[in-house]
This record gives structure tokens, C-alpha cells and sequence, in this order.
């Protein structure tokens, strides 16, 4: 049974920073493309960032370029988005997903399976 599971989230001011990490479990057999997405209140859920199992592809929404990282370590079945330069508008909820045998892709249906979820704030 495949799980991921966020954790690292919380209340931080503009400016700060915060890792989340995604634990995977069951994600056996194949390769699989990692991403974050977020979704805040009122809004549809958004591509964040992604990489590939390889490492040799990853795309980040262009509202988050050059502030968030993603880092994937295989051998764990981990992967982090190291978040700085936090604004308001980055507070929603950031959900983990994998995609088993495809490329990185933006889109949401893409993904095979989700995370649960894990808030971050970020004040004014």
C-alpha cells in the first residue's frame, strides 16, 4: 500500500523559511516522478515543483522559482522542498505526490498517488 506523508509545516513571517519533507512508503517496482502541489482556500490545487527519479528533470511553478528547492533522496524514499523568502501568498496547504512511470508533469490528475497534507502560514 502505498503511503507519502508530509510533515514540516506551521506558521512562519514573510521573509522566513520551512523544509517540508515527504516520507514515502509502498512505492516499490518502478520509478516514480516526485512533486509538491498546494492548495489554498477557495483555490484549486497548484503545481509547486517537481523532479524525476533520475534527477535530470525538475520544473517549478514560476511563482515559487528561485525562493523553493526540491531535493529527492532515493535511498530514503524522501523527498523536501526547502521553502525561503516566504510570502502571504504561499500559506495553503502542500500536498506530496508521485507519479509512477512519467515524466514531470504540472498536472494534477497526472499523479497516482497523495499525501494527506500539511499547512503552512506565512504572516505579514
Amino acid at each position: 500500500q502505498v503511503q507519502l506523508v508530509e510533515s514540516g509545516g506551521g506558521l512562519v513571517q514573510a521573509g522566513g523559511s520551512l523544509r517540508l519533507s515527504c516520507a514515502a512508503s509502498g512505492l516499490t517496482g518502478g520509478r516514480y516522478t516526485m512533486a509538491w502541489f498546494r492548495q489554498a482556500p477557495g483555490k484549486e490545487r497548484e503545481f509547486v515543483a517537481a523532479r524525476s527519479w533520475s534527477g535530470a528533470s525538475t520544473t517549478y511553478a514560476d511563482s515559487v522559482k528561485g525562493r523553493f528547492t526540491l531535493s529527492r533522496d532515493n535511498a530514503k524514499n524522501t523527498v523536501y522542498l526547502q521553502m525561503g523568502s516566504l510570502k502571504p501568498e504561499d500559506t495553503a496547504v502542500y500536498y506530496c505526490a508521485a507519479r509512477l512511470w512519467g515524466s514531470v508533469t504540472v498536472v494534477v490528475s497526472d499523479y497516482n498517488y497523495w499525501g494527506q497534507g500539511t499547512q503552512v502560514t506565512v504572516s505579514s
